[in-house]
């Protein structure tokens, strides 16, 4: 528990100068290469304006990049020490959601802040990694093994995802089930318990189909069949495909997509963005997008499996599959592969709160990078080695 958990700083602590050459530049590079073809993305999709959309994103991506430096400087330990207090914040915050929530495009995930619409379960989406990896950190393969010792992480599992539901926002559910899914499996949990879930999760459907709203079983049926109704419930799957399909290989050249810019594709500067993308640069440019990706996924991958401590290794690995379930899903989605979800494409598309968690995120994983040689015992008693 926090309460007993004491922290031994040696002498041997790193200057922030040390911290700075630590840093993996080369990951920044990426991230900010990254960054750059979205801002190029939204310039198109305002046909050659910086307003509305490229300008704001590139504000914040200056205002994320301070952020993201500023969490690498920081200790791992701490990030350890705040994990719990971190998660309830941004519990609160989807609490709060219910409460005094804005509501858009028919669903209320939003506060408003004035100077930016916050979205609390993009945060939740760190803040439980942390959680769950502070959990986890220390714990022997016999604790893993017990039911009742998996019961309070499950807990935290279930009551964010219980609130994103609500709002309602089955994206972000899944990916909060699937990235927690992927911490307990990294903890060492026995596969036949995931192999139960499943069963116990498939049996359930037809209970859930229930509970769903109308809007959800129809992007289900939908995605089965999407030319059962091409002019309504299926229009944005049928339009990704036409827009994916006549970019071609190289693509119809920049800002001189059909589809996007007559309006005929949907949420072209968020969830579609890379149908839009694709459309210009045609395979190529999509190719070259997702070589950008898994490049940013080895990187973290393989900065986290270089940590000393459990913590750490728990951490990195659970952001980097974090990162992945974003792409994977937004591209499975524009492509007709899974059913539409708002999920959006990380750091293409248009939005303030992922872009800055996405980026708070990769912070956390530098700072993994930079303290991997710190040991952090069981109880939470540290040294430098």
């Amino acid at each position: 528990m926090m309460s007993s958990m004491h922290f031994r700083f040696s002498r041997s602590e790193m200057s922030l100068r040390e911290k700075l050459w630590h840093v993996s530049w080369s990951f920044v590079l990426l991230v900010a290469t990254v960054c750059t073809v979205g801002f190029l993305t939204l310039y198109s999709a305002a046909n050659g304006n910086l307003e509305p959309w490229a300008v704001r994103q590139m504000m914040r991506f200056l205002v994320g990049l301070t952020v993201m430096l500023a969490v690498a400087m920081v200790d791992i330990r701490m990030w350890m020490r705040w994990a719990y207090a971190l998660y309830v914040v941004a519990l609160v915050l989807l609490a709060a959601v219910e409460i005094r929530g804005s509501v858009g495009m028919g669903a209320q995930r939003w506060i408003d802040l004035g100077f930016i619409q916050l979205q609390p379960s993009e945060i939740m989406k760190i803040t439980l990694v942390l959680a769950l990896a502070r959990y986890f950190h220390g714990a022997s393969y016999q604790d893993v093994g017990r039911p009742l010792f998996l019961l309070p992480p499950l807990v935290m599992v279930f009551a964010p995802v219980g609130f994103v539901l609500k709002q309602p926002d089955l994206g972000t559910a899944m990916m909060l089930t699937l990235g927690s899914g992927a911490m307990f499996f990294l903890a060492g949990v026995r596969l036949w318990k995931f192999a139960v879930i499943l069963i116990s999760g498939a049996a359930a459907v037809p209970v859930a189909w229930q509970f769903m709203r109308e809007y959800q079983r129809q992007r289900i049926i939908t995605f089965l069949n999407p030319e059962n109704d091409p002019l309504g419930a299926g229009y944005h799957i049928l339009q990704s495909k036409i827009a994916l399909g006549s970019g071609g290989m190289f693509g119809k050249g920049f800002m001189l997509g059909t589809q996007s810019h007559l309006n005929f594709l949907p949420e072209k500067q968020t969830d579609f963005i890379f149908t839009m993308l694709a459309e210009e640069w045609g395979m190529v440019g999509g190719v070259f997008l997702l070589g950008l990706y898994v490049l940013i996924l080895v990187y973290g991958y393989a900065m986290s499996l270089r940590s000393r401590n459990q913590f750490g290794r728990l951490v990195g690995l659970g952001l980097t599959t974090t990162f992945f379930l974003y792409v994977f899903i937004n591209i499975a989605m524009v492509m007709g592969l899974v059913p539409v979800v708002g999920v959006p494409l990380p750091l293409i598309s248009y939005g303030g709160t992922a872009m800055l968690t996405l980026l708070f995120g990769f912070g956390l994983i530098l700072s993994v990078h930079i303290h991997r040689d710190i040991h952090i015992g069981r109880r939470g008693a540290t040294d430098d080695v």
